[in-house]
């Protein structure tokens, strides 16, 4: 088992008000799944992603990732986790504006401490996975929505993480590039990557083989897709 989540509940102190954004959430994913995760505004999908990529910790209920309690890790310790577990994807791409293609890919690697020359060439080998060789040296700003998002992609997965975590992966993008995008995200579930998605949008949703979904901060219905 990838993720083991028991009882998950996230309490947020709104003024005098607490906000139970999860309220109880059960979830287990093996290795290879691929899974959208899917509600409203408000449902407490974005709160579980955080937690699920260790971004935030839960008020109370347990987390074990890879079979570590995520749940007890003290904040050094859980961005340990992240940088090595956890590859993010998310809806602004999140690029440094000043660094390369290839520069922005080998981030991950700087704080897992691989030597420049490992850093030059891991980084390279995924810029070419995702179908940018010939862009490697570009800035974002001399590349097309589709090109920033597949950087952040091949940035996500330069650690070899245990799971890509991808926010609204095509809300900033057209539905043309869109569909390239979600192609890439297929693929790289074919070749034994673990999704999970995060996403409002039905057609989005369809890609993953398993959809999970949340209101009021519960699951209300887990549903498996025949491949």
């Amino acid at each position: 088992m990838l993720i083991e989540i028991r009882n998950l509940v996230k309490t947020y102190q709104m003024g005098d008000t607490a906000v139970r954004a999860l309220d109880g959430v059960d979830l287990d994913l093996d290795r290879g799944e691929y899974v959208a995760i899917m509600g409203p505004s408000g449902s407490g999908k974005s709160t579980l992603m955080n937690l699920i990529g260790c971004l935030d910790t839960p008020t109370s209920g347990s987390y074990r990732l890879n079979n570590q309690a995520v749940s007890d890790l003290n904040d050094d310790e859980l961005a340990r986790i992240r940088n090595k577990e956890v590859g993010f994807v998310f809806q602004t791409f999140n690029l440094l504006s000043r660094t390369s293609a290839l520069e922005n890919v080998e981030v991950p690697l700087v704080y897992a401490g691989v030597s420049r020359k490992e850093r030059h060439r891991k980084a390279k080998e995924m810029l070419e996975a995702v179908g940018l060789a010939d862009r490697m040296h570009h800035q974002p700003n001399e590349l097309s929505g589709g090109q920033r998002q597949r950087v952040a992609v091949a940035r996500a997965l330069v650690n070899g993480p245990s799971i890509l975590l991808a926010d609204e992966p095509t809300g900033n993008l057209d539905s043309k590039t869109g569909t390239e995008i979600m192609d890439l995200i297929d693929k790289l579930n074919k070749a034994g990557n673990t999704i999970v998605l995060v996403t409002h949008e039905e057609d989005i949703a369809a890609h993953a083989r398993r959809v999970v979904r949340l209101r009021d901060g519960k699951v209300i219905e887990d549903k498996r897709r025949e491949a």
